[in-house]
């Protein structure tokens, strides 16, 4: 294991693993967090929309949204263009606890990168995101930034 795409792959394959070790409690699990941030990014998409942004059968999204309704998350409304499609958009209930994730995971990250000097924090942000947005690229499904 010791050329560098190796290392890459094992290493991804262990972020992949881990969720936030200082963490001691969630109140979203990974597919909601990932749902509210893209539909807040967005403002509000159908199912369609949806399975194209995030590379998902159409049947997986369904699920997941009807229990982020039953939560009070998400919530269905018209099309803002007219079209037939329902949408689904953010609601305070979700701004709140997607918020709230997000700041406990700043923290986590805060207390995992504690060693690190600012400069090699933001190396590794810029690393990141050009690797996300290869990704993107190659699939085709960029993430608004």
């Amino acid at each position: 294991m010791d050329k560098p795409l190796d290392l890459v792959e094992f290493e991804t394959m262990l972020l992949g693993r881990y969720t936030l070790v200082t963490r001691t409690s969630r109140t979203l699990d990974r597919s909601a967090y990932t749902l509210l941030s893209r539909l807040r990014d967005q403002e509000s998409m159908s199912i369609g929309q949806l399975s194209e942004a995030l590379g998902l059968e159409a049947s997986t999204l369904r699920r997941q949204t009807a229990a982020m309704m039953r939560d009070g998350l998400i919530e269905r409304i018209p099309d803002p263009d007219g079209g037939m499609a329902r949408r689904f958009r953010v609601t305070p209930e979700g701004e709140r606890q997607l918020d709230n994730e997000r700041s406990e995971n700043i923290k986590a990250l805060e207390v995992t990168m504690a060693g690190w000097s600012p400069e090699d924090v933001a190396a590794f942000a810029g690393y990141l995101r050009r690797f996300n947005t290869d990704i993107e690229h190659m699939t085709g499904r960029p993430w608004p930034r």
